[in-house]
């Protein structure tokens, strides 16, 4: 076959062209000297990734439920270019087999999380632009997964997007869950063990305080740490704003569909305990006996107690809480009631929701696509107090082609996520102190045919920069990408000086109790006021 000159020039030029627009291979880091010892990881595309850096030692054997130590040190150097082991998993989702169920299992790994989690799990990952002197922010993720499961290796949480479009440095982490994390052995245990409903919490403290004393090595300003996360990251970072331990470890927290207004009990801390404990026919043993049992015991066993317990006190949510206890010492009260915690007066919040949150669990429970007119009334009253007829009026104000599945999903969602949101933003604006930025995402996700609308996570891939890794959840049309470059862009923003307004954006101003001014993120976003007004008004029983 011959080929004409014009033709083996274009071929030359489009390898050439290829060539320079593919990614380079990693290499190696430089070597960062850390307090533990030195580490290396990889440059890929302009960004350093250091991943699998143990803050902490083991909690494993006689440290299991204690609080956390810094990491030991090593003698060589750490290669960290692998993620470490993820905690203890307490995830029993049912798989579905759908087709878009298995392309999200690519974003949200959970399952594989199951296959290696360690109770040696006090590891996290850094993402630079660079390991220099150029103190950029640093932006802390902390995953979600409630206090249950989750790691900071998600793929959708990756940072290497986000440090490099906003020149931060991006930290993920992970800290112990479930029983292994928040249960209270105080009454059985004595002194030693008054913090263990608080293990998981004091593991996030342990991060930030490797932050304040490391981050500087690899590029980052331990003077502007903004802590983030959704979901149960969302009511970790709501604690963290109340926890005097972490008072000065960061400056800035931004919570994502997860206001976190009040802690565990103590009395539904223990009762817990006593049900877990029960589980493991561990209910009568003396304290000294009862210690040496549970240091013993094998992880998957205390695990698999817990998952028993669980079902036996029912599907409710929270039936069996395993969270930040009210411990009167490690958090003196519920983060955000009655009103905002004084640690963190002079902490900046960003906090927001999404409109159809509850899409993204509610798609397989049996009234879903199925729910009559004549039923939605008495499964809006079921959901919780108010006036069932008055709040149907009111979303069919607001979205009046709903059908009635999708209206009870965006009650479910809007009685936590919507009206806890607001009601912490009103203590943090009647606090006086920093500023609370509050938005609100609508924009629907085509995936599925629009089968979630605007479901919970969907703002995850646009703040971190990732719809290229997220396309099974966020498609790949141009409202997509435009959300991508407004929200990164507001979330850099809001670390770098704790305002989160952008020229991609309206003016965002502060929100208040009179304006309650609310940025709607949308294709085209908007400033409103009070968005969901009479909706708000509703649910959180408020006159105005």
């Amino acid at each position: 076959m011959i080929f004409s000159r014009r033709f083996l020039a274009a071929l030359v030029l489009a390898v050439s062209s290829a060539a320079a627009a593919a990614p380079a291979a990693p290499v190696a880091s430089a070597v960062i000297q850390t307090r533990s010892g030195a580490l290396q990881g990889v440059i890929s595309d302009g960004v350093a990734a250091f991943k699998g850096i143990p803050y902490g030692a083991p909690p494993i054997g006689a440290r299991r439920f204690l609080p956390p130590q810094p990491a030991e040190p090593w003698p060589d150097v750490f290669v960290a270019t692998d993620f470490g082991a993820p905690a203890m998993q307490l995830y029993d989702r049912p798989h579905t087999g759908a087709d878009l169920s298995l392309q999200l299992a690519t974003i949200f790994t959970m399952r594989s999380e199951q296959k290696i989690d360690n109770e040696d799990c006090l590891f996290l990952n850094v993402w630079t632009p660079a390991a220099d002197s150029a103190k950029r922010p640093v932006m802390v993720w902390i995953h979600g997964g409630g206090f249950a499961y989750g790691s900071g290796a998600w793929p959708i949480y990756d940072g290497a997007n986000l440090a490099r479009s906003g020149d931060v440095v991006v930290v993920t982490v992970n800290h112990r869950l479930n029983a292994f994390g928040y249960l209270d052995l105080s009454e059985r245990l004595g002194a030693d063990y008054a913090r263990s409903g608080n293990a998981g919490m004091l593991d996030l403290v342990l991060a930030l305080e490797w932050v304040r004393d490391d981050i500087a090595a690899f590029g980052g300003d331990p003077a502007n740490v903004t802590i983030m996360g959704e979901s149960g990251g969302g009511a970790k970072v709501s604690t963290l704003l109340a926890m005097p331990a972490a008072k000065g470890l960061f400056h800035k927290a931004i919570i994502q569909s997860g206001p976190g207004l009040t802690g565990v009990s103590r009395e539904a801390a223990r009762k817990s305990t006593a049900a877990i404990l029960a589980e493991l026919g561990l209910g009568e043993d003396d304290a000294e006996t009862l210690r040496a049992k549970l240091t013993q015991l094998p992880a998957q066993a205390i695990l698999d107690a817990t998952r028993a317990a669980q079902a036996k006190a029912g599907p409710a949510f929270n039936a069996l809480p395993l969270a930040a206890v009210v411990d009167g010492d490690v958090l003196p009260r519920d983060p955000f009631a009655p009103a905002a915690p004084e640690p963190s007066k002079d902490v900046p919040i960003l906090v927001g929701w999404n409109k159809d949150e509850m899409s993204l669990f509610n798609t397989s429970a049996p009234w879903w696509g199925k729910l009559t007119e004549e039923q939605l009334p008495a499964m809006v009253q079921s959901s919780g107090p108010g006036d069932a007829a008055a709040l149907i009026a009111a979303y069919r104000k607001l979205s009046p082609d709903y059908t009635p599945t999708y209206l009870l999903n965006a009650v479910l969602g809007d009685r936590f996520m919507m009206a806890g949101s607001v009601t912490l933003a009103e203590r943090k604006a009647a606090q006086r102190g920093a500023p609370v930025y509050v938005y609100y995402l609508t924009w629907e996700t085509p995936v599925g045919n629009g089968l979630f609308k605007s479901p919970h996570t969907l703002d995850i891939p646009f703040m971190f920069h990732n719809v290229d890794k997220a396309l099974a959840l966020t498609g790949d049309g141009a409202a997509a990408r435009s959300l991508e470059q407004q929200m990164s862009s507001a979330w850099i923003a809001f670390a770098r000086s704790g305002n989160p307004s952008t020229d991609a954006l309206p003016e965002w101003p502060a929100y208040d109790a009179q304006r309650r001014a609310t940025m709607v993120f949308d294709a085209a976003s908007r400033v409103e006021n009070d968005p969901k007004g009479e909706v708000r008004r509703l649910l959180t029983g408020a006159r105005r």
